[in-house]
């Protein structure tokens, strides 16, 4: 046990906190509070446990309600998560959208009680009301379920104000688990030495890299925290020695990452003079093996609009772990040069820019490839009769289908601030402004493809997407994308 809980501890992740809902408008809060139980409904589909994959459950929403879009897989991710539910994680009960009714920790496996007439799933929770309370400003929990951000469930668990109002308070300075996208990112550092995250646009690839990186860094705190604190210390961290970030563009080349003679600002004679000058990456290296103690990393924004075999020249090979501090003669200085153990390189590419099998066979042997897609759970919320969550899913879904899925559009274009859109303003600014624009240009020439995806938002006459007003376009959306989907259920 002491050596499972020395190098396996399960507590060392992150766990997923889960609003859930007992009940439309908390109506089985009292019979869950008192029976130490959180019950959802659903029943039609039976024993969850009967279900061997989200997808077999997403084709059992699909023949209990149908819909015109096809079932809602996220649905199916949710269930199948409250099914998996272990002891020691935590659910946050709510009432409406700005009411707490108490923290849970689970303490049993879920059962399904056929016998009765409703809300038969049920997991056994140790409720804890002292957290109960109003909030000071409503979340984005009109549904049954919902992930609650590490940040604002630290804030609901920390020490209430004299009102009873939640409070926000500095964040955390004390060691804090490291979630499982970041974990996994870390892990694949520690093992390949390069990192490419590689997904469709919008799906927050840069801000996962920025994350990693102030793991690294040593400031894991920050992670937890608001979105104004995490981006100061970013800042603050950029500002440092141990992280550097650039962006790659066709005209990046060797001489800005390695070395090269360019123009010397300070010389004051007459004509151009050149100077020899260390490159990005030669700089990173050398304060890597001043320190070795330290680890030194590297974010490459946009990876694959560089020529990497150009950028990289002859330090592609010293990338491998194995061959780490391995001297070679640099050839425009011809000085002796080597990477160090401790550096590490994260890159970022779009999908929808240029496929990974398009790289280098060279550079995807060096780097691990983790792939950030689209993420409903982010954009779990409502916009007037639209369900954010399900429009999300199934606009993917038809992406996929009838472009492919490096094509599909990130949670990113429905976020404002971190936060779901909560506007229809908000809602019709964001299809219109950004998502339709990406459409018309992944189907340009194609009006025929754009119809498919959008249905009869798409002008029969132009090709083009209708233009209504922000009230009609959230039930127009509805109509198409969501009809038929089970409600949500807060």
């Amino acid at each position: 046990m002491h050596f499972l809980y020395a190098h396996f501890d399960p507590r060392s992740k992150q766990r997923t906190v889960w609003k859930i809902a007992p009940g439309e408008r908390g109506q089985l809060w009292e019979e869950c509070r008192a029976e130490g139980v959180i019950r959802v409904g659903w029943d039609q589909l039976g024993d969850l446990g009967l279900y061997q994959s989200d997808t077999d459950l997403k084709q059992a929403l699909d023949r209990n309600w149908p819909r015109r879009s096809g079932g809602s897989l996220t649905l199916a991710r949710r269930l199948m998560a409250f099914r998996d539910l272990e002891d020691g994680d935590r659910i946050v009960a709510n009432r409406g959208t700005d009411e707490v009714l108490a923290i849970g920790t689970v303490n049993g496996s879920y059962r399904f009680e056929a016998d009765r007439p409703e809300y038969q799933h049920v997991v056994s929770v140790d409720w804890d009301l002292s957290h109960a309370r109003k909030l000071s400003e409503p979340k984005q929990w009109r549904s049954t379920f919902a992930k609650v951000d590490p940040a604002l469930f630290a804030r609901l668990i920390a020490p209430q104000g004299a009102s009873g109002v939640d409070v926000i308070r500095a964040p955390q300075t004390t060691p804090v688990a490291l979630p499982e996208d970041v974990q996994a990112v870390l892990d694949a550092l520690e093992r390949k030495g390069q990192v490419i995250l590689h997904g469709p646009p919008g799906t927050g690839k840069t801000r996962l890299a920025l994350r990693v990186a102030l793991a690294l860094d040593g400031r894991a705190d920050a992670l937890g925290a608001d979105a104004r604190h995490r981006g100061l210390t970013q800042a603050e961290m950029l500002h440092g020695d141990r992280v550097s970030m650039v962006t790659f563009h066709p005209s990046y080349g060797y001489e800005d990452f390695v070395e090269g003679f360019k123009p010397d600002l300070s010389a004051t004679g007459p004509g151009l003079t050149l100077a020899l000058t260390d490159g990005l990456f030669h700089s990173l290296c050398s304060r890597a093996a001043a320190h070795p103690d330290q680890t030194f990393l590297l974010v490459i924004d946009e990876i694959n609009r560089g020529d990497l075999p150009r950028i990289f020249g002859e330090l592609m090979t010293l990338l491998e772990l194995d061959k780490r501090n391995l001297p070679v003669a640099l050839p425009v200085s011809k000085r002796r040069f080597s990477v160090p153990p401790n550096v590490r390189i994260i890159g970022t590419m779009n999908t929808a820019d240029r496929s990974i099998s398009h790289l280098d066979a060279a550079v995807r042997r060096r780097f691990a490839f983790l792939p950030v897609g689209p993420d409903p759970d982010a954009v779990s919320g409502t916009v007037g009769p639209l369900d954010l969550a399900a429009f999300f899913e199934s606009l993917n879904g038809r992406i996929a289908r009838d472009l492919d899925a490096d094509h599909q559009i990130g949670h990113a274009y429905l976020l404002r601030d971190g936060a779901p859109i909560a506007t229809e303003e908000d809602l019709a600014a964001a299809f219109h402004h950004e998502v339709v624009p990406l459409l018309e240009d992944y189907c340009l020439g194609r009006a025929e493809l754009l119809h498919l995806i959008l249905g009869d938002l798409v002008d029969a006459d132009t090709g083009r997407a209708r233009l209504m007003s922000p009230q009609d376009l959230a039930d127009a959306l509805a109509t198409e994308f969501t009809s038929g989907a089970p409600g949500p259920d807060a």
